[in-house]
């Protein structure tokens, strides 16, 4: 199938069960524990042949939503976890060691600072945070011990870009994996892996799933890597439950649609709020202010660059709740990626505990409001926004 697209493919992918002769048109959810065996003979083959055992080991429907996310990023093989901080969680117990360094994105998602700096440090791993919008800063940060460089594509809520090639190239220089969380951008924007990233990190939970009803992560790697991290995970309990894989490879099938409307109504969307005479700044990629615009249209294609966006009003709390009741579609939610438009408030959730002095330097203010776009029509979502603003006036 070499000849057809990617997404044309990862439809056709995760259709098979290893052991099933029936051919129904989706694939059946297995909600069983386990599955059993008849003789020794048969319990030694399956277990020789990683076959269908306990549901913490494998599951078909995990495979199946594996294979699917492997086509999707490009990778050799991927692994399905109970969500997103399990799938990160479980691959950085599996990498590292005592004394082991790691270098990370300063502008990250708040639970994966809290993973790197309160969890891999009860273990003895050293953690340095750099500003990635300068290379030159992680080359600085390298040492001998260190061991992973790891990066979201997109920060949270800022949207700085990172030039994952020229950070994959530094790693692999000095011997380093290096791992990208691709949760906001996904494999229909961009697939971290054909810039050399070598692990790729999604929280299916958002827009993969796109139908905010299941929570899931998976990592695609190498085999010879999830042959390493699928052991500890099972050790950990962080496999995904049949259920869930489920559903999520049913939203899945449908995220080369969605995602290509709700990235370029979130294009529209940004390019109202730009114009608009209360909002002081707007954080796209697809606007021509965009810092690191030239970098952006080298790293995006057709299908547009994310379905996120943050912009700043004025700093009254009052007005801002006053905006967010007038709205007739978005509403507040703490998470994103899901069919409606959703809002979150950096000041008041995901960054609450960081000192104001801090997020001011990172571009957070009181006045930033983050905004999931789904897929409703884009002139009916930016007339709601552009008819809310008006309680600034």
């Amino acid at each position: 199938m070499s000849e057809f697209s990617y997404t044309t493919k990862a439809l056709y992918s995760g259709e098979k069960v290893c052991g099933m002769d029936l051919s129904p048109e989706t694939i059946p959810c297995f909600l069983t524990t386990a599955f059993t065996m008849r003789g020794f003979k048969e319990v030694q083959d399956t277990y020789a042949n990683k076959g269908y055992t306990y549901v913490r080991t494998r599951n078909p429907n995990r495979t199946a939503l594996g294979e699917v996310i492997s086509c999707l990023e490009g990778g050799e093989e991927s692994l399905i976890f109970s969500s997103g901080m399990g799938a990160i969680t479980s691959t950085l117990m599996t990498l590292l060691d005592r004394g082991d360094h790691v270098i990370c994105n300063s502008n990250i998602y708040g639970e994966t600072y809290s993973v790197m700096t309160q969890v891999l440090g009860k273990c003895g791993v050293e953690i340095t945070f750099a500003d990635y919008q300068n290379t030159e800063n992680i080359a600085a940060a390298i040492r001998p011990e260190t061991k992973l460089i790891y990066s979201e594509v997109l920060s949270n809520p800022t949207l700085t870009l990172v030039d994952l090639k020229a950070v994959a190239e530094l790693a692999h220089q000095h011997g380093a994996l290096f791992m990208v969380d691709n949760t906001f951008t996904t494999p229909i924007a961009i697939r971290p892996i054909e810039f050399g990233a070598d692990i790729v990190i999604n929280s299916l939970t958002k827009f993969m799933n796109g139908h905010s009803d299941a929570i899931g992560g998976s990592i695609t790697t190498t085999a010879a890597l999830c042959g390493k991290i699928q052991p500890m995970a099972m050790l950990l309990g962080t496999p995904g439950d049949p259920f869930s894989s489920w559903l999520i490879q049913r939203g899945v099938n449908t995220a080369s649609l969605r995602l290509p409307q709700a990235m370029h109504t979130a294009e529209k969307l940004a390019k109202a709020l730009a114009a608009h005479k209360h909002v002081s700044k707007v954080n796209h990629p697809s606007l021509p202010d965009y810092p690191q615009k030239m970098l952006a249209d080298r790293m995006f294609g057709k299908n547009g660059c994310c379905a996120m966006l943050s912009f700043i009003v004025p700093e009254d709390l009052e007005k801002i709740d006053q905006f967010m009741l007038s709205l007739r579609f978005p509403r507040y939610a703490p998470t994103l990626g899901g069919l409606h438009t959703t809002l979150s408030h950096p000041v008041t959730s995901s960054h609450m505990g960081v000192p104001d002095e801090t997020r001011r330097k990172m571009g957070i203010t009181p006045g930033m409001i983050r905004v999931s776009v789904g897929i409703e029509d884009p002139d009916d979502l930016a007339a709601d926004f552009e008819n809310a603003l008006k309680v600034f006036d």
